[in-house]
């Protein structure tokens, strides 16, 4: 298990490194100077030449990127370009806020999709097994941020019953809950329709195994046969799918946040796009890109409590 996990993390490293520098290329290669963007509109070509060299833009490509990596290896991710102040208090303020909307917004998820796809599986090609089918085929369609506006036109314009943006409490709170319950929903629907559509598929597997057959066959209890001998086999995708889905709502939350206005690093890293701010935009990716390769570590490694056949040398 040890050498699984050194493994990993050295793999880890090496994806980073290589997501770093796709970025920092992907950011050169685009239109626009950020030293224009910084000097002002009204700046003087000197002004412009003084603000690239300070910024250390007039070096060569691959000097900024050795810069770049020698930095980040004494976890110093730089200083934006627009503030002046250090990247890593920036996202450390804005950081705790998106990880808040995702984690509400898998945990929404798990508590109505989860369920659900254990609810078609027992009720296969029957019409209750029809509607949720259908509704998560809509819920996959439907973009978040249009469902954002539709929910905050209901329930903050029309209904007035919850707020309309802002997050500035944990989600388990009162007022946190609030807050959060219009985004997470947002944000939530493709993933809850990809838990009840996996949960399912897995979930009638699991029961038309023959251990399942005896299980039954031998006079257990129905809701002892699925909950303790059914449902344990069939999470195993489900907490595959757990990993995908957080890193892909760290990624939907960037769009969400802009429609709820929540001051996190979706928004962070828009606002860097948007002028050009590169160590911004680097910084913000990489700490996504790491967050969403532990959470995939994690969820293999919880493969071996789930399954104990699983062993990893």
């Amino acid at each position: 298990m040890g050498r699984y996990i050194v493994k990993r993390l050295l793999m880890m490293v090496f994806l980073l490194l290589g997501m770093t520098f796709i970025v920092f290329a992907s950011l050169h290669l685009a239109s626009g100077d950020p030293a224009e963007m910084v000097a002002g509109v009204t700046a003087t070509p000197e002004d412009i030449e003084r603000v690239r060299v300070s910024l250390g833009l007039d070096k060569p490509f691959l000097l900024q990127y050795l810069t770049y990596l020698k930095n980040l290896f004494t976890l110093n991710l730089g200083t934006s370009f627009t503030t002046r102040q250090p990247i890593v208090q920036e996202i450390a303020v804005r950081l705790p806020h998106t990880l808040n909307l995702a984690c509400a917004s898998i945990l929404l998820s798990i508590l109505v999709g989860v369920p659900a796809g254990i609810i078609t599986a027992l009720n296969k090609d029957r019409m209750l097994d029809s509607v949720i089918s259908t509704g998560a085929m809509v819920g996959i369609s439907i973009p978040n941020f249009w469902l954002g506006t539709m929910l905050i036109y209901l329930f903050s314009v029309v209904l007035r019953w919850l707020p309309s943006g802002g997050m500035s409490a944990p989600f388990w709170t009162a007022e946190g809950f609030r807050q959060a319950i219009l985004p997470a929903m947002a944000l939530s629907t493709a993933t809850i329709a990809s838990f009840t559509r996996i949960g399912r598929s897995a979930m009638l597997e699991v029961l038309q195994s023959d251990y399942i057959r005896t299980a039954r066959s031998k006079g257990l209890p129905g809701r002892s046969v699925i909950y303790i001998h059914a449902l344990r086999n069939a999470l195993i995708p489900l907490f595959t799918q757990f990993g995908t889905s957080f890193g892909g709502l760290l990624g939907g939350a960037v769009i969400t946040e802009q429609v709820f206005v929540v001051n996190g690093i979706g928004t962070y890293l828009i606002n860097a796009i948007n002028t050009r701010n590169y160590p911004v935009v680097q910084s913000t990716v990489l700490i996504i890109a790491g967050l969403f390769i532990i959470v995939n570590l994690a969820v293999d490694l919880l493969y071996v409590v789930i399954d104990p056949r699983i062993q990893y040398s």
